[in-house]
């Protein structure tokens, strides 16, 4: 059985590609103009809409005794949903911005 570090190291490439993501999505969000996040927020609520379904089908996929997968996949479910719904709050709150006042 392998050590945690001989995994750490044998998938050292993956997980600087990994934090290099990270990082560049930090900086990319961060300057992005306030009128172009309704948008970009659509587009995010429809990826993670993806990754939502896709973790239900690994779920689905796993193994009885496949611990690691089922609990994995239930929290990408979990955060998946909260990310799609606090989009759809956040875009609607922007957009009531320009609505008509009666």
């Amino acid at each position: 059985m392998t050590t945690i570090i001989e995994k750490i190291a044998l998938y050292q490439d993956y997980i600087y590609i990994v934090i290099l993501m990270v990082f560049l999505g930090i900086e990319v969000i961060g300057r992005v103009p306030s009128v172009l996040h309704t948008p970009l927020m659509s587009g995010a609520n429809a990826i993670h809409g993806v990754v939502i379904i896709g973790a239900i089908i690994v779920m689905g996929k796993a193994e009885a005794d496949n611990y690691l997968a089922l609990a994995l996949g239930f929290l990408a479910v979990i955060l998946g949903t909260i990310n799609v719904v606090g989009g759809f709050v956040v875009t609607d709150r922007m957009l009531e911005m320009f609505r008509h006042k009666k």
